[in-house]
């Protein structure tokens, strides 16, 4: 009555862990992957600890998230084969190792050792559908995640030219600055309402897309939507008169998706906050990104002073979330992005020669 009674528990659990993962459309997180992902991150994060090259840690951890995905299918199937052998060795005479050969002959569909009981024969059954149905479902599983990864990276790379790697909102502003496409910038800010409530979505019901890497080490999606982000919150406060609608809705549609994620990985923030709430970015950083972005020709309409509250008032609904998950997934240290877990100076975006005939 044990065995069967754990066998079921365990068959039952398991089932409802795969369907929240691959099946139900709802942000509700798995125990089992966030589990995985701890394990899997501390291992790979030790193994490079000798090393102080951002490159060499983000190439270890590009290793995460497929080791997270093979490990947890690993586990469902030997989850799967002892709650069948549970089952198996409550309703029968055999022995431990019997009823776990069986149950393994069925659940892979090997077929090499079975019973003639109708009783145990309608389990085998039960078994051998389960394992192909599991691996379906992963395989199923992972074109989604694939194609939710490539709409995020193909934004993330666009950005890179227009606001550097590792990305940074002055910069952004800095470069339609210097080049006179600040006019351009509305389509961003729109392409990216669109891409943040994308990433909102998919990475609340697949978490696992947290850990998915750019393949540019300083490129990174995180960065790339905070830069974004603080680029429209600057537009907005230094240049209140001429800012397009769309900075507001980018900003807008950002915080919402940090906070749709945060919600599922457990990051505390405040739903409401204050515009006058203490921030962590200083006065003196922000002073430092407007001149940046003066110096490369923007044109603010206010002075920092000035623009310093509005900017805050912003900020303080997204930075919060955003320097926690960046902790949390190892992004690139780019600027304005907050601290990490290991001892790191902050990356500046780097930016081409700006050449031109008359000065090349």
């Amino acid at each position: 009555m044990i065995a069967g009674a754990l066998g079921a528990i365990l068959l039952v659990g398991t089932f409802a862990n795969i369907v929240r993962t691959l099946i139900l459309p709802r942000g509700t997180g798995s125990r089992l992957a966030t589990s995985l992902l701890r394990v899997w991150r501390g291992l790979l994060r030790t193994s490079v600890r000798w090393s102080d090259r951002y490159e060499t840690r983000d190439r270890t951890l590009a290793w995460l998230a497929p080791l997270t995905l093979l490990s947890q299918l690993a586990l469902w199937l030997a989850t799967l084969l002892v709650g069948y052998g549970l089952l198996l060795k409550a309703t029968s005479g055999l022995g431990w190792r019997a009823a776990v050969r069986e149950a393994g002959s069925s659940l892979f569909t090997l077929g090499y050792a079975s019973t003639a009981r109708l009783h145990l024969s309608l389990i085998d059954f039960v078994a051998a559908a389960s394992g192909p149905i599991v691996i379906a479902l992963q395989i199923a599983y992972l074109p989604t995640l694939y194609a939710a990864y490539n709409r995020r990276e193909t934004e993330v790379t666009l950005l890179g030219t227009r606001a550097g790697e590792p990305s940074w909102g002055p910069e952004l502003l800095a470069r339609q600055g210097l080049v006179d496409t600040v006019g351009q910038l509305p389509h961003l800010y729109q392409s990216w309402e669109r891409l943040s409530a994308d990433v909102g979505e998919s990475h609340a019901n697949y978490p696992v897309l947290l850990a998915f890497r750019s393949p540019r080490p300083y490129q990174h999606w995180l960065i790339a939507m905070l830069a974004v982000m603080d680029g429209a919150a600057l537009h907005l406060s230094l240049a209140p008169k001429t800012a397009p609608p769309e900075a507001r809705l980018a900003v807008r549609a950002g915080f919402s998706a940090l906070r749709d994620i945060a919600d599922v990985v457990g990051i505390p923030y405040d739903p409401d906050p204050r515009p006058d709430a203490p921030i962590t970015l200083r006065y003196e950083q922000f002073l430092e990104g407007v001149k940046w972005a003066e110096n490369a020709g923007f044109q603010a309409e206010v002075t920092p002073e000035e623009a310093w509250p509005h900017f805050r008032g912003w900020r303080v609904n997204y930075e919060q979330i955003a320097y926690a998950l960046a902790r949390r997934v190892d992004a690139v240290p780019a600027r304005w992005s907050g601290p990490r877990d290991w001892t790191t100076d902050e990356l500046p975006p780097n930016r081409p020669p700006h050449r031109h005939p008359d000065r090349p």
